[in-house]
C-alpha cells in the first residue's frame, strides 16, 4: 500500500515538473523567442492610424474677397461595440435616420434607417467582434452646426432614457460628433460655373476647383496613437504627428462686385425672355484680366446636387456658335489695314448673286437709300452682310481674309486657365463658306475668342491671353508664391487701324440707324456690334425659322477702354423677331456697364471729349402745356424719350428743364396733371441729387439713409404730405446674396447657324 503512495506521488510530482517545463518553456518562447512578433502584433491591435487632411486653399477674388473657403463642419460617428453593449441599435438608427434625412418619402427615410442599422451593427473584417468607429456617410458627413446640434440632442436624449428604463449610467453612448472642415461657398450662387465645387467625397469637380486642385489640396499628414477594444485611447501611449501641409490660396482676376453687377443683369433679362442659356464676360480690355464671367442656368456649389449637371456648364469658354454680325469685326479691320476700307463710297446694298453660290442678302431684302445705295459707313451701321461680302470676299479674298481669322485667334484656344475651353472650327471649304464667313457664318467660335478680338481692336490692336488667376498664394502667410502678369499673344493689325476700327464701332451705337443704338450710355462713349445668328436645330433640316442666338459686345471709354461686356442668348423668347434680340443683349449690357464704370470710378467722357459727341447732343425742348401726345411727338423729334409720370391729359412740368443739352435717347420726365398724386418711378441706381430732382418734381420729401445710389425706396405719406424714404449704397460694397432662378431647367447648349445677322 505504501510502495502504491510512493508510485502515485512520483507520478504527480512527475507529471507536475514536465507541466511546470513545458510552462516556463512556453513562456520562455513567447517572452524571448516570439517576443518582438508579439509586440509588434499588440502594436498593431493598439495602433490606430488617422490621416489628417490638410485644409484646403482659399479661391478669393482679386480684393481678397472670399470665393470658396474652408469652414467649420462636423462628421457623425457612431461606435458599434457601444451601441451594442448597450442595447440601442434600433433607436439609434431611428434617431439618426430621423435628424439626417433629407427627403419628405417615407419609402425614403425607411431606407436610410436600414442604412444607418447596418453601420450601427457592423463588425470588424473577418471577425464576429464589433466595430468601433463607423462614419455615417453621406448623410451624416460634414453637416452643419444645426445639425451638429440636434444629435448631441438626440444623445443628451438617449443618455436619460438609458437612465431611466435600466437605471445605467453612461458617459457615452457611442454616437458623437467629429469636427472637420467643409468646402464653403460665401456668396452660394455667384461665380458657379467658375468656381466649381467640391463633392461629397472631397473631390473636386469642374471649374477652377478642379483645373487649381493640385495647388489648392496639399499634402495629408498622420496621425498614430494606441486604443484599447472599446476604441477608448490609451494613457500615456506613444503618439507619432506627422502635419499636414495645407493647401495654396489662389487670387483670381475676378471683381466680386463686378461679378454681382453681371449676374444680376443676366438673371434680370434670363427671367423675362427665357432663353435656353445666357453667357455675360467682361474683362479689362488693356490687360484681359477676366472681371467677371457668368452664364444661367446655375447652381449654388453648396448644394449643388439640387441642380442638374448641365447648369454646371461654363457656357463662357464651352460653347461654340456661329456668331452672326459680331465676327464682321474682323472683315472690319482687315479691311482697313489693307486700306480698302472707304466708308464714303457707295454700293447697292440689299442683296448680291455671286456666281455658283446662293443668293446672299441684307435683313432688307430691298435694301436702303435711293435705288439701294448706300455708303458702306451705313452699310456697318446698319449691318449689312452685303456690304461685308463685298469688303472681305471680293476686297481682301479667301487669303488674306482667312488670315485675318487666324491672326485673330480663331480656330484655336485662348489658353485661359479654365478647364472645359473648346477652339470653335475655321474650316471653310467652298467659296460660299468664305463668302458667308465675312458676315459670320459657316463658322463658330467661343464667346471668350471674341472677347479677346475685340479687346485687340479696343486697345490697340494686339490680342492678349485671358487671365482668370492673379496669383498664387500662401495661406497662412499671405505672401505670394507665384504671380501671373498680361500676356501678348502677337499684334493682328496696327494702331491706326485699331482706333479707326473703334471710331467706326462708336457709330454703331450712336448713329440714329445704328443696330447697337439700344446700347447707348448718357456720358460715356460707348463702341460695339450686335450679332443676330439663326439656329440650326437639326442639322438635316438646316436653319430653323424663329430661333435665334443674339449678342452684343462693346466697351467704353472708347478714348480709353477701361472695361469691355459680351452678352450673349441663345434662344430668348422674342416671338420669332429677330429684330428684338437687341431688346434682349443691350439692356443686360447696360446693366453691367453703368455700375460697373461708377465702382470703377470711370469718369464721364462728355466733357473731356464734348468736340467727339456733339452729334449725340440733344437740347431740351418746352413741352409744358402740350397734351401727352404733342409732348412725346415733340421730344421724339428731339431725339429724345418721355417717360410719363401722372394721369393727367396735358403736362404740367418736365425733368431736365428746357434748353439743357442731354445725349440722344436720354429720357425726359413729364407730369401730367397734379403731380402730388403722380406715382414715384423705380428709382434704383440714381444717385441722391437724381432723386431729389425727381422728388421735387413729384412735391415729395426726401428722407435718405446710406450713402452712394439707391438701392431701396418706399413712399409714405406723413401729416399729409408725401415722404419719399430712399436707401442708398455705394456701388463697391459687398453684394447680397443672388437669389436662384425661378424654373430652372436643364439646358443644353446648342451650336447655331446664322442666316439673318444684325
Amino acid at each position: 500500500m505504501e510502495r502504491h503512495l510512493k508510485v502515485r506521488s512520483l507520478l504527480i510530482g512527475i507529471f507536475f515538473f514536465l507541466l511546470f517545463f513545458v510552462l516556463i518553456g512556453r513562456l520562455y518562447v513567447l517572452q524571448v523567442v516570439e517576443a518582438s512578433e508579439l509586440r509588434s502584433k499588440a502594436d498593431d491591435l493598439w495602433t490606430s492610424e488617422e490621416t489628417l487632411q490638410p485644409v484646403r486653399g482659399s479661391i478669393t477674388d482679386r480684393n481678397g474677397k472670399p470665393l470658396a473657403e474652408e469652414g467649420v463642419a462636423y462628421t457623425v460617428a457612431v461606435n458599434p461595440l457601444m451601441i451594442h453593449e448597450r442595447g440601442i441599435e434600433r433607436e439609434a438608427a431611428h434617431g439618426l435616420a430621423k435628424i439626417l434625412s433629407t427627403s419628405q418619402d417615407p419609402a425614403a427615410n425607411a431606407d436610410l434607417e436600414e442604412k444607418i442599422y447596418k453601420m450601427v451593427t457592423k463588425k470588424k473584417p473577418s471577425s464576429d467582434k464589433f466595430a468601433v468607429e463607423v462614419e455615417i456617410r453621406n448623410e451624416g458627413w460634414k453637416i452643419d452646426a444645426d445639425i451638429k446640434d440636434q444629435v448631441d440632442q438626440f444623445v443628451d436624449q438617449l443618455k436619460t432614457d438609458l437612465k431611466e428604463k435600466k437605471d445605467l449610467h453612461f458617459k457615452e453612448v457611442g454616437i458623437y460628433t467629429k469636427k472637420t472642415t467643409k468646402r464653403m461657398y460665401p456668396n452660394n450662387r455667384l461665380a458657379s460655373q467658375l468656381l466649381g465645387f467640391i463633392n461629397r467625397d472631397g473631390v473636386a469637380q469642374a471649374g477652377l476647383e478642379r483645373y487649381m486642385d493640385e495647388d489648392l489640396t496639399g499634402t495629408p499628414g498622420m496621425l498614430k496613437r494606441k486604443r484599447d477594444l472599446k476604441g477608448v485611447e490609451i494613457p500615456n501611449s506613444q503618439m507619432t504627428l506627422v502635419p499636414a501641409v495645407n493647401g495654396k490660396s489662389v487670387s483670381l482676376t475676378i471683381d466680386q462686385n463686378i461679378q454681382y453687377y453681371t449676374e444680376t443683369a443676366l438673371r434680370k433679362a434670363y427671367e423675362t425672355y427665357k432663353p435656353k442659356s445666357m453667357t455675360a464676360i467682361a474683362v479689362n480690355p488693356k490687360t484681359m484680366e477676366i472681371l467677371a464671367m457668368a452664364s444661367l442656368p446655375d447652381y449654388n456649389p453648396n448644394k449643388y446636387w439640387e441642380s442638374p449637371q448641365e447648369n454646371y456648364i461654363n457656357h463662357a469658354i464651352s460653347d461654340q456658335f456661329e456668331p452672326g454680325s459680331t465676327f464682321k469685326l474682323v472683315t472690319l479691320a482687315g479691311a482697313i489695314e489693307e486700306k480698302i476700307w472707304t466708308p464714303d463710297a457707295l454700293y447697292k446694298s440689299g442683296n448680291i448673286k455671286l456666281p455658283n453660290m446662293p443668293l446672299i442678302q441684307d435683313y432688307q431684302f430691298y435694301g436702303w437709300g435711293e435705288n439701294g445705295y448706300i455708303s458702306f459707313m451705313e452699310g456697318l451701321i446698319r449691318s449689312s452682310n452685303v456690304a461685308f461680302v463685298k469688303m472681305g470676299y471680293e476686297g481682301l479674298g479667301t487669303n488674306r481674309f482667312t488670315d485675318y481669322i487666324k491672326r485673330f485667334g480663331f480656330g484655336q484656344k485662348t489658353g485661359v486657365d479654365l478647364p472645359g475651353e473648346a477652339t470653335g472650327l475655321v474650316d471653310m471649304k467652298w467659296q460660299s463658306d468664305f463668302a458667308r464667313a465675312t458676315y459670320g457664318q459657316s463658322i463658330t467660335v467661343t464667346a471668350m475668342q471674341e472677347v479677346a478680338a475685340y479687346a485687340a481692336i479696343a486697345t490697340g490692336g494686339e490680342l492678349k491671353k485671358p487671365q482668370i488667376i492673379k496669383s498664387i498664394f500662401d495661406t497662412e502667410t499671405g505672401k505670394a508664391i507665384q504671380t501671373f502678369q498680361p500676356e501678348t499673344v502677337r499684334r493682328i493689325v496696327s494702331e491706326e487701324t485699331a482706333r479707326q476700327a473703334s471710331l467706326d464701332l462708336e457709330k454703331v451705337v450712336t448713329d440714329e440707324h445704328g443696330t447697337g443704338r439700344k446700347a447707348f450710355i448718357n456720358g460715356y462713349r460707348v463702341a460695339g456690334k450686335t450679332g443676330t445668328a439663326n439656329i440650326v436645330v437639326n442639322p438635316k433640316e438646316g436653319y430653323a425659322d424663329g430661333t435665334w442666338l443674339v449678342s452684343f459686345i462693346g466697351y467704353a471709354p472708347v478714348e480709353d477702354p477701361q472695361i469691355l461686356v459680351a452678352v450673349i442668348a441663345d434662344q430668348p423668347q422674342i416671338g420669332g423677331d429677330y429684330h428684338k434680340g437687341g431688346d434682349v443683349t443691350m439692356p443686360a449690357f447696360k446693366d453691367i456697364m453703368i455700375p460697373s464704370l461708377a465702382y470703377l470710378g470711370v469718369p464721364s467722357s462728355v466733357s473731356k471729349e464734348k468736340t467727339e459727341i456733339t452729334e449725340a447732343l440733344a437740347t431740351v425742348p418746352d413741352v409744358v402745356g402740350l397734351s401727352l401726345q404733342e409732348a412725346k411727338n415733340k421730344l421724339a423729334a428731339a431725339g429724345l424719350t418721355a417717360q410719363t409720370l401722372g394721369n393727367g391729359e396735358k403736362v404740367t412740368s418736365q425733368l431736365p428743364k428746357v434748353g439743357s443739352d442731354v445725349l440722344m435717347n436720354n429720357s425726359v420726365f413729364i407730369i401730367a396733371g397734379d403731380a402730388s398724386t403722380a406715382d414715384v418711378p423705380d428709382l434704383t441706381g440714381l444717385s441722391l441729387r437724381d432723386t431729389l430732382e425727381i422728388a421735387a418734381l413729384l412735391k415729395a420729401e426726401v428722407r435718405s439713409t446710406g450713402e452712394g445710389f439707391v438701392v431701396g425706396q418706399n413712399l409714405t405719406e406723413e401729416n399729409g404730405k408725401r415722404v419719399l424714404k430712399l436707401e442708398l449704397a455705394p456701388y463697391n460694397q459687398n453684394p447680397p446674396d443672388v437669389k436662384p432662378l425661378d424654373g430652372e431647367k436643364a439646358n443644353q447648349p446648342s451650336k447655331t447657324q446664322d442666316k439673318q445677322n444684325n
